[in-house]
């Protein structure tokens, strides 16, 4: 898979613009505030349905204008092309593929999309929501009995929690035994995937790091030497007490070990960014390895936050990851020695103008 068209209107400070990107690197340059990280935001949205860079994104609209619209072309597996639009007018967001109208959904499948910036390292030291969304976009993509599952698992919480905050102790057990079947599905998925993960995840980080001894731990939500069935029994004064449920995946979370030890304890932060890309790129490897190169990596501004080797290390590992990347810098000399690279394109952004560099 590979977006082999963009066309872009009235997005942020990008006026029009249309584009037809390399199905390999698209290295893209241009001065602060051209409209680089703008250009990865629309096929960030394309692929979404949100922004990484804004809370609402009716923020994207232009200034003075009323809409916005972002629109691909995707050449899947043997030629076959699907289009792909997105648009918003106010607080209407119209989501089409081929013409039909979709969900975010449908959209996240047809264009996974992955992002790695600068503030990406917060994945491994920041709090559990990022690690859930990055785990749960995993499996989603990896399976697609996922998602209803764990949109069952989220209803099923909320009902409860709302019986809690009430505390209407009678009805409680009708919806523990379904939060306790989906919670359970959801995290045997996410423990399944984090093992598949694991193995990919090393490769990386010796090749990035040379560190031998690194793992992934999953932590399910409640204390793994209860079952999920005993820690909601476990739980079942303290829940009434505060009013929501304390144990289920909606509190899971997984951490990187190094040497036994935490990551984000024991590495340095350069490391810490090596290890977050390291796990980024497992992700995007055993998702392409499962539904056949179908991941877009963004990747926003981080050569400056590596140096020269580590710049050669990453730009070797793309060239022969087969999947489309689209890259950003201030100066194309940042990335490094292109000649690691056999196929790519540059663009250079000058004021929301972007044009293909010959």
């Amino acid at each position: 898979m590979s977006l082999s068209k963009l066309d872009i209107y009235s997005f942020r400070n990008i006026k029009q613009a249309s584009i037809e990107p390399s199905p390999a690197i698209n290295l893209i340059t241009g001065d602060n505030g051209s409209g680089k990280s703008s250009l990865l935001e629309a096929i960030f949205v394309l692929g979404r349905a949100r922004s990484f860079r804004a809370t609402h994104i009716k923020q994207l609209i232009q200034f003075d204008k009323e809409q916005f619209i972002v629109s691909g072309k995707i050449i899947q597996n043997r030629n076959h092309a699907s289009h792909l639009g997105i648009k918003l007018h106010g607080t209407k967001c119209d989501i089409r593929i081929n013409q039909s109208n979709s969900h975010k959904a449908d959209l996240a499948y047809a264009l996974p999309v992955l992002l790695i910036h600068p503030k990406s390292y917060k994945l491994i030291d920041a709090g559990p929501q990022l690690r859930r969304e990055f785990l749960d976009w995993g499996v989603f993509n990896t399976d697609e009995h996922f998602l209803s599952c764990w949109r069952k698992f989220k209803k099923v919480l909320q009902h409860r929690n709302s019986l809690l905050k009430n505390r209407q102790v009678n009805q409680l057990h009708v919806w523990d035994t379904e939060l306790i079947e989906y919670g359970t599905i959801v995290s045997d998925y996410r423990k399944a995937y984090l093992n598949q993960l694991q193995p990919l995840f090393l490769e990386l980080s010796i090749f990035f790091l040379d560190l031998h001894n690194v793992e992934i731990k999953y932590i399910p939500g409640w204390n793994d030497s209860d079952s999920f069935d005993q820690a909601i029994k476990n739980d079942l004064q303290r829940d009434l007490k505060y009013g929501f449920t304390h144990s289920g995946p909606h509190r899971g979370d997984f951490c990187l070990r190094v040497e036994g030890r935490l990551a984000k304890d024991f590495v340095s932060r350069g490391q810490l960014k090596l290890l977050m890309i390291s796990l980024m790129l497992a992700q995007v490897k055993l998702i392409n390895a499962d539904q056949g190169c179908s991941v877009c990596l963004l990747i926003d501004d981080l050569t400056a936050e590596l140096d020269r080797p580590n710049k050669a290390k990453l730009l070797n590992y793309l060239s022969r990851l087969n999947c489309q990347v689209f890259m950003s810098t201030t100066e194309l000399r940042n990335f490094g020695d292109l000649s690691l690279l056999d196929n790519y394109k540059v663009f250079h952004v000058e004021h929301g103008q972007i044009g293909l560099v010959e």
